[in-house]
């Protein structure tokens, strides 16, 4: 053993390490005895073993501990249960009474021993069992003393009983203040005497109301009393379900109330349950939906007693306008943050909920114009705007409402950007919406929808507020389209409203500080708007609908002749454009002469276009457009000749090819030729395998026979491959009669047995692969 220390020093270092060794071992052999001299020494073998730290407890001390006391708390009850039910009738009055009364004394007296023995979760468990003998005391007393008692009688009964326990459970939650669960009890106990007694009276459900309010005013008294103490704090949970009630009762009396004076009882219920609102929210922290409620029930209370008075659309609207007030409490500092909060939030939610009155109305009304499709250009046209279904006039009034309540919410909270996109779709719906139901004539009305609709686009346009800026533009796209639906009952009107919305979308197209997309927007749309003009004009002719699209088409190519000069635009003009492109073929799809030059033309555009060195790849669409177009009029002239539709696109493409191939000798011949010569051989082999005759098999067997032979001389790939599999399926195709008629003569045995044979030997040469890849893995095991 080599160390790099000296023997001296190492010998040395061991004894020091061995002396310290001996005194610990001292130590622990003197620790061990001391503990074994103790009168409770540590327990050797499987005990130690079973409290390994390791091992999981399966239940903890206080969860058993509180498992057994509430198993027999409620063997307790349920014994008590029986007894008073079932053998009650065994006893006279003197056995019952003293029998109940020493049970409960007992019960709940125990628990202040135990709780100064440190006992509270047995404490805790005989409480409960008390607190349940006295509702079995009141009910037996019930039982002994009104017997034949009705079922009002009953209920109020049941509400003094209710009473009293609360009161009893408080005093004696409030004597013993360990106890956790007498307190909660009597909160809970408390919120039944009030409603049991309205029903007890036969009240009705304004009386009822009242009766939960006055309960819910209870609980919120106590939670604002002592907000930070239990069951103090937890009041507001039953006050909130109770005044909910309230609320809604009120709610539902005041909306069946048929005149003003039936309205006032629901009305004074309301305008309490504000007030409790607003107070709860002034004194407890935090409850702002206190003070939701109460503006939700001091606008109901208002309203509720004009409303009868009101057609429907204008109840809405005084709801509305009695709402919008609540709105200003932002601002008023003097009123605390929670009751701030909940009366704006409340006018907001009515405002929302009048806004979405008026929209369905706005949309039911904007919609019947689609009836305008079932006969454009009527003869006779109606001599006013299509009116709202219903409430008329009030829906535009309650949009302009919102979007003015909207409007000054987006000054109040600027960094907000939802109110004022709710103020520019509300006034928009408001302003268009408004000339619907005034009798206005058409002109009138289309021409104060254009003015709607050019502000909006004008604001989207000058707009510095990006989600502004987009959501006046989606209402001027949803207006412009209206309008332009409507527009189609008369000549005239179709003409003005698309040449105006046309002009505007220009303008707008042009307007540099606009930002780009609302500029790309408005080029696209007046590419639109053209093509609708050009279509106007074109159903003005005698012509048959396919012989529009040679006018349709004159706007792509409009668009492809100012390239350079939109700018920005471009490419949303163009998109546009190719739009029109495609409804002018979906217009010739009725006749194959027209749709053939009709597909010739767009390919003209297509290729003017790509003479740009940026439009490039619309060269392949238009040699695709002049293909089709070749196609189709062949077909409509008859030809079922397949090379003559191949032929005309292997010669182009082979040409191009070839002067692909000079000036990038590198490039492939796959690419090169490829495309061209399948385009013909594979139609042609198609058509060969089907023909009967001679003259196709023999032609095409030499041009495939001329590329094989081409391709082999000059190595190229493509031409030998194609040239070659067609000159084999040719021949196969010719020998195909012979070979049938050898099979015909061979035993019908024979072609099984060759398939058999065949599996066979693929079998074994799978085999022997299968062994050759054993050996390999064998090798590579060996490998080190």
């Amino acid at each position: 053993m080599n160390t790099p220390l000296p023997p001296a020093d190492e010998l040395a270092l061991i004894d020091r390490e061995l002396g310290q060794l001996d005194a610990r071992r001292l130590y622990l052999l003197a620790r061990r005895d001391w503990l074994l001299r103790q009168p409770a020494p540590l327990v050797w073998g499987a005990p130690a073993a079973a409290a390994a730290p390791g091992r999981p407890k399966e239940a903890s001390a206080p969860g058993a501990q509180n498992l057994l006391l509430t198993l027999g708390a409620v063997l307790l009850a349920v014994a008590a249960l029986a007894f008073t039910l079932i053998s009650w009738g065994s006893l006279g009055i003197g056995g019952r009474s003293a029998v109940l009364a020493v049970v409960t004394a007992a019960a709940l007296v125990t628990p202040a021993p135990l709780l100064r023995r440190g006992l509270r979760s047995t404490a805790e468990s005989v409480a409960a069992v008390g607190l349940l003998l006295t509702v079995l005391d009141a009910y037996a007393l019930f039982a002994v003393g009104m017997p034949a008692a009705d079922a009002d009688a009953a209920t109020a009964y049941a509400a003094g009983a209710a009473a009293v326990l609360a009161a009893a459970w408080a005093g004696y939650g409030r004597a013993l203040p360990a106890l956790r669960i007498p307190l909660p009890a009597a909160l809970l106990t408390a919120q039944l005497p009030l409603p049991l007694a309205a029903l007890a009276a036969d009240a009705g459900p304004a009386e009822l109301g009242w009766a939960l309010l006055a309960t819910a005013a209870l609980d919120l008294a106590l939670a604002a009393s002592a907000p930070a103490r239990w069951p103090a704090r937890a009041a507001w949970i039953p006050a909130a379900a109770l005044g909910a009630g309230a609320l809604l009762i009120g709610l539902s009396e005041s909306a069946v109330a048929a005149s003003a004076a039936d309205a006032a009882a629901p009305a004074a219920l309301l305008a309490a349950v504000a007030a409790l609102g607003v107070a709860a929210a002034w004194r407890i922290p935090g409850a702002w939906p206190a003070a939701t409620a109460g503006g939700l029930a001091a606008v109901a209370a208002l309203g509720g007693t004009a409303r009868p008075e009101l057609a429907p659309g204008w109840a809405v609207v005084t709801h509305l306008a009695l709402a919008l007030p609540l709105l200003a409490a932002v601002r008023v500092t003097a009123l605390p943050e929670p009751v701030r909060l909940g009366l704006a939030r409340a006018g907001a939610g009515i405002a929302g909920l009048a806004a979405l009155w008026g929209c369905a109305a706005a949309v039911t009304a904007l919609a019947a114009r689609l009836r305008v499709l079932d006969e454009v250009w009527a003869a006779t046209t109606p001599a006013a705007g299509v009116p709202l279904a219903q409430p008329g006039v009030a829906a535009p009034v309650a949009l302009l409402l919102a979007a003015g309540a909207a409007r000054w919410l987006s000054r109040v909270l600027p960094g907000r950007p939802e109110p004022a996109v709710m103020a520019v779709a509300l006034g928009w719906g408001g302003l268009f919406t408004a000339p619907l139901p005034l009798g206005l004539p058409v002109a009138a009305v289309l021409a104060a929808q254009l003015a709607v609709t050019a502000a909006a686009g004008l604001l989207a346009l000058r707009s510095p507020d990006r989600p502004t800026a987009i959501a006046a533009g989606a209402v001027a796209l949803l207006g412009a389209g209206n309008v332009s639906l409507a527009a189609l009952d008369g000549r005239a009107a179709t003409f003005a409203v698309l040449g105006l919305l046309g002009a505007g979308c220009a303008a707008g197209a042009a307007y540099g500080p606009a930002p780009r997309w609302a500029r790309s927007g408005a080029a696209a749309l007046a590419v639109g708007y053209a093509t609708a003009l050009v279509v106007a004009l074109s159903a003005l002719t005698d012509l048959a609908a396919p012989w529009w699209a040679l006018p349709v088409l004159a706007v792509p190519a409009a668009v492809t002749a100012a390239g350079p000069g939109l700018g920005a635009q471009r490419l949303a003009a163009e998109a546009a454009a190719g739009a029109a492109g495609l409804l002018a073929l979906a217009l010739a799809c009725g006749d194959a002469p027209v749709l053939a030059l009709a597909l010739a033309l767009a390919g003209v555009v297509c290729a003017g276009s790509a003479v740009r060195a940026d439009r490039r790849a619309l060269g392949w669409a238009a040699g695709v457009l002049f293909v089709a177009a070749a196609w189709v009029r062949l077909a409509s002239a008859g030809v079922g000749t397949a090379e003559a539709y191949t032929l005309p696109v292997t010669l182009p493409a082979l040409a191009v090819g070839f002067l692909r191939r000079r000036r990038d000798p590198a490039a492939s011949s796959w690419t090169a030729y490829g495309p061209g010569l399948a385009v013909t051989l594979l139609p042609s082999l198609a058509a060969a395998w089907g023909d009967p005759h001679w003259p196709r098999p023999l032609l095409l067997g030499a041009a495939a026979l001329g590329l094989t032979l081409a391709g082999a001389h000059h190595r190229l790939r493509a031409p030998l491959l194609l040239g070659g599999g067609t000159l084999a399926a040719v021949a196969l195709h010719e020998l195909a009669p012979y070979v049938v008629q050898v099979v015909d003569a061979l035993p019908r045995w024979l072609p099984p047995a060759l398939a058999g044979l065949l599996l066979l030997a693929v079998g074994a040469t799978y085999e022997k692969r299968l062994r050759d890849a054993r050996r390999l893995r064998s090798a590579l095991g060996r490998l080190r």
